[in-house]
C-alpha cells in the first residue's frame, strides 16, 4: 500500500473527548480518496494529522514506505512532499498566476522552473493566463490555480479540504470531471474531505465515510452513499 494509517487518536488540547478514535486506512498509489462526513466529524482533522499540522495522540501514519508519524518518530510537515488545496485556495493575491504556481520550486533552476510552469499551465487548461492575478479570475479558474501550485513541486501526495464549497451549484459539475481528470493523468494520490455526497460519486475511487471521530464504512462511492437522494448534502450510515 502507498498510505498506512493504522489505529490513529488525536484530540484537541482541553478538549474532553478524542477528535479522532482509532482510525485506519490504506490507500493505493494514484488512487482518489474521499472522506466523507457532517460538519465536525473529524474529517479536516485527519487532513491535518496526515499533513503533520497536528501530532497523533497514538497510531501510525506511513506514505510510500517512509514514516511520518508513530510512537517513536514526527516528520515535520515541510518533509513530508504532500500538496495542500484550501478551501479558499490560499492564492497570494500580490503575486500573478505564474509566481503563484512557481512559489514552491526554489530549489530548480530559472529554466526548470519555466518549463514546469508551462506544464502545468496546459495541464489545468490555463495557458495563457500567466500574467494574470487572483482577483482577475473565476473561482473555477482560482482552483485551479491552486492546484497547480500543489502540484509543482512533485509532491507524493495531494489534499484537499472541501475542494468545491466556493463554487457556483451550476460550475461544479465540470469543475469536479476536470479535477478527476488531472488527478488521473498526473498519476498522483489524492485526498479529498467533503460534505457533499455528490463531490465523492464525481470524484473518488472509494470513500470513507466518518461519524464522530470514527470510520463507519469504507468502499466505491456506489456502495457507501445513498444514491437515491435529491439536494440531500449528507446521510449518516
Amino acid at each position: 500500500m502507498y498510505i498506512e494509517i493504522k489505529d490513529l487518536d488525536f484530540k484537541y488540547q482541553n478538549a474532553k473527548e478524542h477528535t479522532i478514535k482509532g482510525f485506519c486506512l490504506s490507500v493505493h498509489q494514484g488512487e482518489i480518496i474521499s472522506i466523507l462526513g457532517s460538519s465536525g466529524c473529524g474529517k479536516s482533522t485527519i487532513l491535518r494529522l496526515i499533513a503533520g499540522l497536528e501530532v497523533p495522540s497514538s497510531g501510525s501514519i506511513v506514505i510510500n514506505g517512509k514514516v511520518m508519524a508513530n510512537h517513536n518518530r514526527f516528520e515535520k510537515p515541510e518533509n513530508r512532499g504532500i500538496g495542500m488545496v484550501f478551501q479558499d485556495y490560499a492564492l497570494f493575491p500580490h503575486m500573478t498566476v505564474a509566481d503563484n504556481i512557481k512559489f514552491g520550486l526554489r530549489k530548480m533552476s530559472r529554466n526548470e522552473k519555466l518549463n514546469r510552469l508551462n506544464d502545468l499551465l496546459e495541464l489545468v487548461g490555463l495557458s495563457g493566463y500567466e500574467k494574470r492575478f487572483p482577483y482577475e479570475l473565476s473561482g473555477g479558474q482560482q482552483q485551479r490555480v491552486a492546484l497547480a501550485r500543489a502540484l509543482a513541486p512533485n509532491p507524493s501526495l495531494i489534499m484537499f479540504d472541501e475542494p468545491f464549497s466556493n463554487l457556483d451549484a451550476n460550475i461544479q459539475q465540470k469543475i469536479r470531471d476536470e479535477l478527476r481528470d488531472i488527478l488521473k493523468r498526473t498519476g498522483i494520490t489524492s485526498i479529498f474531505v467533503t460534505h457533499d455526497q455528490k463531490d465523492a460519486l464525481a470524484l473518488a475511487d472509494r470513500v470513507v465515510s466518518m461519524r464522530e471521530g470514527c470510520v463507519t464504512k469504507v468502499g466505491k462511492p456506489e456502495e457507501v452513499i445513498n444514491t437515491n437522494f435529491n439536494d440531500v448534502r449528507f446521510i449518516s450510515n
